[in-house]
């Protein structure tokens, strides 16, 4: 028996499946231009996503594709699922194009076009941080930051690391932000795997936490054979793949750092400098404690701390947080203590 998510409608094929369970959902990612915020919710899947699931039976002999919903319900559905491009937030289009000099975004012949309003809110995400003019042109920092194949929101904490002194501790943080999470936690081994990660925990900040798990990593790399770095990886409940894909996302944007001339230096070890150039990319994502397990954040909207951060239990006054994803309630996760004044 196969249990998978949607990667299977067409990333993969299994041989000798002769059954398809097909529940009809999807979690879809999708952008809201107004809170600034990226849900993550079950939705129902399009006919052509409904096919695709079909389509993994019957591959090479026979097969059968139960559906948990109506006929009519599937007729009722949407042809296509509706492209990337019209549900993600544009601040990095919109700074690649300028950078490319392509032209203005409204203007230019993309096959699906993206709403009005999600253009509007990626020029006033580039505008917040310093990288367009009022007008949408490219200011000297956003000509700087356009040069980074990363989101914006990271590439200004990059800029800022730089300013304050702390790059080296920076572009660990913008690399771990860029791949997915490399921590593993199995539901059979839950425990374990919270045990295992403890190590690297910090007290104060789950961004000097992924700054621990990073050292960890690259200790053993310098004298662990192949198979034996990957042993160690299982054991802690740790994703090799994704270390090295966090490893070699690193050496791409430090190797942009080079060529900028910024100084990456040894690391300051100075969580301040650290925190405060992380901030200039997440100032959309501060939020203020309330009298409720709820935090107030800027254009009205109201988040917990996800369970899993390190801040879960002290709920520091202020926060900031690396995203902030609606699922059965709207999460802050990745987050450290910030100040007003900063």
């Amino acid at each position: 028996n196969v249990l998978s998510t949607n990667v299977a409608e067409t990333s993969l094929t299994v041989p000798g499946i002769h059954f398809v369970v097909d529940t009809g959902l999807a979690r879809i990612s999708r952008f809201n231009p107004r809170t600034k915020v990226q849900r993550l919710l079950v939705e129902s899947i399009s006919r052509a996503s409904a096919d695709q699931r079909k389509g993994r039976c019957g591959r090479i002999a026979p097969g059968t594709c139960i559906r948990l919903y109506s006929e009519q319900d599937f007729l009722e559905r949407g042809e296509f699922t509706e492209p990337e491009i019209m549900r993600s937030n544009l601040a990095g289009v919109i700074l690649r194009m300028k950078g490319l000099r392509l032209g203005r975004v409204e203007s230019f012949p993309f096959v699906e076009a993206p709403d009005v309003r999600q253009v509007r809110e990626g020029y006033r995400t580039l505008h917040e941080l310093g990288a367009v003019t009022e007008e949408g042109d490219l200011t000297p920092l956003g000509e700087r930051l356009a040069k980074f194949p990363i989101d914006p929101r990271i590439g200004r904490m990059v800029l800022a690391g730089a300013d304050e002194g702390s790059l080296h501790d920076v572009l660990i943080v913008a690399a771990a932000l860029s791949v997915q999470d490399p921590r593993e936690r199995p539901f059979e081994k839950q425990d374990l795997a919270d045990e295992a990660h403890e190590k690297f925990t910090d007290e104060v900040s789950d961004f000097l936490t992924l700054i621990h798990l990073w050292k960890a990593f690259h200790r053993p790399e310098k004298s662990l054979s192949h198979s034996r770095l990957r042993r160690w990886c299982k054991d802690n409940f740790l994703s090799y793949l994704r270390l090295r894909e966090w490893h070699d996302v690193h050496r791409q944007i430090r190797e942009v750092a080079d060529q900028m001339g910024l100084k990456v230096g040894q690391g300051s070890g100075d969580a301040e400098r650290l925190h405060r150039a992380l901030l200039t990319g997440l100032i959309s994502n501060v939020g203020q404690k309330t009298d409720t397990p709820e935090y107030r954040g800027p254009h009205g909207i109201r988040f917990f701390i996800f369970p899993g951060s390190t801040l879960f239990e002290e709920r520091p006054l202020w926060v900031m947080s690396a995203e902030l994803v609606q699922t059965s309630r709207l999460y802050a996760r990745t987050l450290a203590p910030t100040k007003p004044e900063w």
